[in-house]
């Protein structure tokens, strides 16, 4: 348990956990073969493990090209009734690879939005490298090919997620615990 900003916050993951993970789900994403491969961040969340991943994607031999999208559940009070973009893509997906990364897979709304985005824009295939997976949410059928951890039912913090705009900073992910006393 540490204590950030006077809260208590459990380690779910930790940084070494996560490193290993992103490297393991980098080979297998080499090993798949790719024509011109497009990955796309799912802002703002995924940033730190889109980043991560990346990375571990140049060790493990591929060049992709990055681009960002910033997409937004919305609707009336706290019932989500579709997705809207914010800021759009600017590269041409058409006859292209594409591996979208989102920090979390939840209800899959999004991350479903996002991938028939792609294919409506002619991507050649897409698939989703999540870093966690909280299937015990989902709605409807949508499964990441690229999972980092199944995610018990904890809202998540750390790692790119946050809590009012705390908490992105942390190098691992971890629950919000309570006050620090």
């Amino acid at each position: 348990m540490q204590v950030v900003r006077g809260k208590q916050i459990e380690t779910l993951f930790s940084p070494e956990q996560i490193a290993e993970r992103n490297g393991a789900m980098a080979e297998a994403i080499a090993r798949q073969p790719k024509t011109d491969l497009l990955v796309i961040s799912i802002l703002k969340g995924s940033f730190i493990f889109a980043a991560d991943l990346i990375r571990a994607l140049h060790q493990a031999g591929l060049a992709p090209e990055v681009e960002f999208i910033t997409l937004s559940s919305y609707g009336k009070g706290t019932t989500s009734q579709g997705v809207k973009i914010i800021k759009d893509i600017d590269s041409d997906v058409a006859g292209r690879d594409v591996l979208l990364i989102d920090d979390i897979l939840e209800s899959g709304r999004t991350l479903r939005f996002a991938r028939d985005l792609m294919f409506e824009r002619g991507a050649r295939s897409v698939e989703l490298a999540v870093l966690l997976d909280k299937s015990c949410k989902r709605e409807g059928e949508l499964t990441a090919e690229y999972v980092g951890f199944e995610c018990p039912d904890y809202f998540v913090v750390g790692y790119g997620m946050d809590v009012a705009y705390a908490f992105r900073e942390l190098p691992f992910v971890g629950v919000v615990r309570g006050d620090a006393s």
